[in-house]
């Protein structure tokens, strides 16, 4: 459901772009083309700044936002999803927040207030906040961060891990074109 938050902003969605019709996609947010935003999320963009401004949730191209994801945004703060990224079944990213391209968030994972490079692994249940994420990190399972953390302890990312990324991408893609055929949006 797409649907004007209080200031008037209205959700701006490419039209190859797949939206659940269970999602709720409320505001000043920007989909881009091939995104698939799953059953059950909700992307939210009507918290205001101290100015009266709020700043876009923007997802770009070739995006998948799964099942249960919630993407809100504190005062109005901007939140950027890059390309080719995913973000897992009941995560919840939380502006402000910068998510560059190609960065897979597992499934249960939180982040906050942070920005996190360009194909950083985030496995299942961790959370990031209030510390940014050079490109190439690989946050492990049940892993907690924030400021003060030594990031040096954290390897790169294992070659098996991007692979995976790519591959979940890949398959949302291929939901994407599914599912507009089946809601007969082609």
């Amino acid at each position: 459901m797409l649907r004007k938050n209080p200031t008037g902003h209205y959700p701006q969605v490419a039209q190859s772009a797949f939206i659940d019709p269970t999602a709720i996609i409320c505001g000043h947010v920007i989909i881009e083309d091939n995104v698939f935003v799953g059953p059950y999320a909700v992307i939210r963009a009507d918290e205001v700044a101290e100015n009266g401004e709020i700043e876009p949730i923007v997802i770009k191209c070739d995006s998948n936002i799964q099942d249960g994801v919630v993407i809100h945004s504190k005062e109005g703060a901007a939140i950027h999803v890059g390309a080719r990224s995913s973000i897992a079944h009941r995560s919840i990213v939380h502006g402000p927040c910068y998510v560059g391209d190609d960065v897979f968030i597992g499934f249960n994972s939180v982040v906050f207030n942070t920005h996190i490079g360009n194909g950083c692994v985030i496995r299942h249940n961790s959370v990031v906040d209030s510390i940014d994420l050079s490109p190439n990190f690989h946050i492990p399972p049940m892993t907690n961060v924030s400021a003060g953390f030594d990031l040096s302890s954290i390897a790169k990312v294992p070659p098996q891990y991007s692979e995976f990324s790519e591959s979940v991408v890949s398959a949302n893609n291929a939901l994407v074109e599914g599912y507009k055929k089946i809601f007969n949006e082609l």
